[in-house]
């Protein structure tokens, strides 16, 4: 005789576990009513449960495991087990097989129909559900059978005697389709790591040669993950596909080539900067991905806020002066930059910028780039723009003392110049411009104001958990022993690479010119009477700003770390 299972209500369990109160679980079923979503999804979808507590309750309800797809190791072969249409309509993705057996991940394990369709197209007489993270099920599908579509590719390149590539670029705008089964097959690998990088929101791909294979690696919030090895008597195909697409050479090997090109990936238009460099083994490859959308940047979403956005919004009002951004490399001073100039940019100004390269385009904006083989340096090309009859320069990084003069002139003679410059902070930037020879009369008069920041990963909120600070983290946060307060930090989940963070924020100092510090320059002061000259009661350093965004569980502790002067 079959005996059927009596599952409670999730809305009981989610009482009983005291993850729900009653009364928010009736507005959730108000809004079920309307909406005919699952209830699970509406909790979600309404930020009253995460989807870490909404699998807890489906455990607890209907007794099945759970599966961390973010550890499970799923072999390649999963994926002709069950075809990819079926696997992305239904939202599950198979994980391994026992016997007559399959395990199948799913968002919805509740999902009968699903279970069904799945057994009939993979042939298994049991299917057995496991419940896994939604955002898991998602990349757990795109890598299985990206990976799928990388080994076809890879035996049909190795099936091929020849790669029947061609100079020049293919078309403006490529369309870099993510299922593309008409393809090359070096078309379709190349496209295949472009599209996971995208989807990534990776800012840059490294394609290094080894000695056996080409590993593929993708920069995200700073740090590189490899997604891929592509076998070694491979990589020229993938190479030569890539310089076709930039435009460049591919029978140069000896010497480094620079190239560029235009893609739609999922209709978003991404510019690639295309960069290769002879190594040993080979050309390693960097790919630059820009994308277009990401230039319509805010002052917020940029990361100022309060006192340091009343000062910023100061520097920006002013008619004249130059306004440095200091900071490393990979510190956002070209976002900042680029947010100043969208904010400038007004019908009734000429606005000219000097770049190398231009990165993002801006409708209304004379955008200038630098040829230095030609001539065509940041000196000079900031002479031509002054003939121009500029009302805002901005310049891409001063890096020379031709080039700070001339900035400095202009802005004596009534412009607002922009400008960047690698320093580790703002008074230090005063110390590299008096060190490279600008006399310091110049510095104090034509200087209004000074940007230096860093970035900070934020905090996953995916997988966003509370704790309680240790003795070595109050006292890094200057939090005294019997404060009651909670810190924050990602546990790594499949949203964010298992890495617990997910985006930057920038972390930011501003200096703005007065009486005290221009007075210390004139009389080459040191650092630190400078510094001491420079704030004011309320200002905050960037080690302060850092530590609010860790007390309000924005970014970590250990990214607090970094800052510490």
């Amino acid at each position: 005789m079959n005996t059927v299972r009596k599952y409670r209500r999730l809305g009981e369990v989610l009482l009983t576990l005291g993850l729900l109160e009653e009364d928010m679980l009736r507005r959730a079923l108000e809004l079920q009513k309307v909406s005919g979503e699952r209830l699970g999804t509406v909790l979600v979808k309404y930020g009253m449960l995460t989807d870490q507590q909404l699998i807890e309750a489906l455990q607890a309800q209907l007794e099945v495991p759970f599966v961390d797809l973010s550890k499970a190791k799923i072999e390649a072969r999963m994926a002709a087990v069950l075809p990819k249409n079926i696997a992305v309509r239904n939202e599950v993705v198979p994980v391994r097989t026992e016997d007559d057996r399959l395990y199948l991940a799913m968002k919805d394990p509740m999902d009968f129909m699903a279970v069904e369709e799945v057994r009939a197209a993979s042939g298994y007489r049991v299917v057995i559900p496991l419940i896994a993270n939604p955002n898991g099920v998602n990349r757990a599908i795109e890598e299985l059978y990206g990976r799928e579509g990388v080994a076809k590719a890879i035996e049909e390149m190795k099936k091929s005697s020849s790669f029947n590539g061609k100079q020049g670029k293919d078309s403006s705008v490529l369309d870099v389709k993510e299922d593309q089964e008409d393809g090359a097959p070096t078309i379709r690998l190349v496209n295949s790591f472009l599209n996971r990088a995208v989807k990534e929101r990776a800012s840059d791909i490294h394609l290094e040669p080894r000695e056996k294979e080409l590993a593929v690696r993708i920069r995200i919030d700073g740090v590189l993950h490899q997604i891929l090895n592509v076998p070694g008597n491979l990589q020229l195909s993938v190479i030569s596909r890539i310089k076709v697409m930039g435009g460049m050479n591919t029978t140069e090997h000896r010497v480094p080539q620079d190239g560029r090109a235009s893609i739609k990936i999922q209709g978003q238009t991404i510019d690639l900067r295309i960069s290769t460099l002879p190594v040993i083994h080979g050309e390693k490859v960097v790919i630059r991905l820009l994308n277009q959308s990401a230039a319509l940047l805010t002052s917020q979403g940029i990361g100022l806020f309060g006192n340091d956005l009343e000062k910023y919004r100061r520097l920006l009002d002013r008619r004249s002066g130059v306004i440095l951004l200091a900071g490393p490399t990979g510190s956002g001073k070209t976002s900042t930059m680029y947010t100043m100039i969208q904010e400038l940019n007004r019908e009734g100004v000429n606005l000219v910028t000097l770049e190398e390269p231009v990165e993002y385009h801006i409708e209304g904006v004379n955008q200038v780039p630098i040829y230095e083989k030609v001539g065509m340096t940041f000196a000079e090309g900031l002479r031509a723009i002054l003939r121009q009859d500029p009302d805002i320069i901005a310049v891409g990084e001063i890096r020379d003392k031709e080039t700070a003069r001339i900035a400095m002139q202009a802005a004596l003679t009534g412009h607002l110049v922009l400008s960047t410059i690698h320093t580790s902070d703002a008074v230090t930037a005063i110390n590299r411009l008096r060190n490279i020879g600008v006399e310091p009369y110049l510095i104090a008069e034509a200087i209004s104001g000074i940007v230096s920041q860093r970035l900070v990963r934020k905090i996953c909120p995916s997988c966003k958990e509370a704790y309680v600070p240790d003795r070595e983290e109050r006292e890094l946060l200057r939090i005294s022993p019997e404060a009651r307060v909670v810190c924050y930090r990602g546990k790594g989940c499949p949203h964010c690479f298992n890495t617990g963070y997910r985006g930057r924020i920038g972390v930011f100092e501003i200096l703005i010119m007065g009486p005290e510090i221009r007075r210390c320059i004139m009389e080459g002061k040191s650092k630190e009477e400078m510094l001491g000259a420079a704030r004011k009661p309320g200002d905050l350093l960037m080690w302060d700003n850092c530590r609010k965004l860790v007390m309000e569980g924005i970014t970590t502790v250990e990214e607090a770390r970094g800052l510490v002067r």
